[in-house]
């Protein structure tokens, strides 16, 4: 990808402040399409500098509990993947800045057609995409394609991904490259700051891309100790709890509750 774009306008930003980025995750369609466009629309003014957002797919395998829940309320809202773009496109109308990460698994993009998707997610106003099932040996499916309508492919990294294993994942990566801090599912484990301050100083000694740090990071403290070590942040899991618990409270200020947990 050549020339400026969101992702790297904003990691710069962020950089010349002196601070890490703000990453949150939500699942799109969750708890319905009208308040899921309503989060998404207060998010950057409640202080996300970067939104992933999740595409909805039956069998997220790598989310635990409180994503899988979300994946279940946004399905059963009816969330499709069109749906999804023609969300970030509402949300182009009124913010050019923020950028748009869509995160999720690789069959509903195969589904869609890789292609297809890659011209649309463009089109509708999508930075990049982190699909957790599809390693750099598959990425040829996919990469592309995205690469061809400059959108970027975030690859991820875990504890497990050692110096014979890192140049295959960082082959072809842009963006960011997230590093999953724990190994298993999002939410249910916290890394140690030391263990996070070490495998960040072995992946900046490796790439030059911006480093985010999620899974795990579920309180203020958790997420200045990532901060002082990473690019960025990522808090994913304590968002779509407090989305869960006001939808199931029945919450009228459900956007409200997601910006107080920012």
């Amino acid at each position: 990808m050549s020339g400026p774009d969101r992702l790297s306008a904003r990691f710069a930003a962020c950089a010349s402040e002196g601070r890490a980025a703000l990453v949150t995750f939500v699942t799109a369609g969750d708890p319905d399409l009208a308040t899921s466009a309503q989060i998404l629309a207060e998010l950057p003014a409640a202080g996300a500098d970067i939104i992933e957002l999740g595409m909805p797919f039956t069998d997220p395998m790598a989310d635990g509990p409180a994503i899988q829940r979300g994946n279940l309320r946004s399905l059963g809202a009816g969330t499709t993947l069109n749906a999804v773009l023609a969300m970030v496109k509402d949300f182009r109308a009124h913010d050019d800045a923020t950028p748009i990460v869509l995160m999720g698994y690789f069959n509903p993009i195969l589904a869609f057609g890789p292609e297809r998707f890659a011209a649309e997610a463009k089109a509708c106003g999508i930075d990049g995409c982190i699909v957790v099932d599809l390693p750099p040996e598959e990425a040829a499916e996919l990469a592309p394609a995205l690469s061809a309508h400059g959108l970027h492919l975030v690859r991820l990294a875990t504890p497990t991904t050692d110096a014979a294993r890192l140049p295959a994942v960082l082959g072809g990566a842009s963006g960011f490259l997230y590093y999953v801090a724990v190994a298993g599912v999002t939410g249910a484990n916290s890394a140690a700051a030391s263990d996070i301050a070490a495998a960040v100083s072995r992946l900046k000694a490796a790439t030059d891309l911006p480093i985010a740090v999620g899974f795990g990071v579920r309180t203020p403290e958790q997420a200045a100790a990532v901060a002082a070590h990473a690019d960025a942040v990522v808090v994913g899991s304590a968002i779509v709890d407090a989305i869960g618990a006001a939808a199931e409270a029945r919450a009228n200020d459900i956007p409200a509750r997601v910006a107080a947990q920012v």
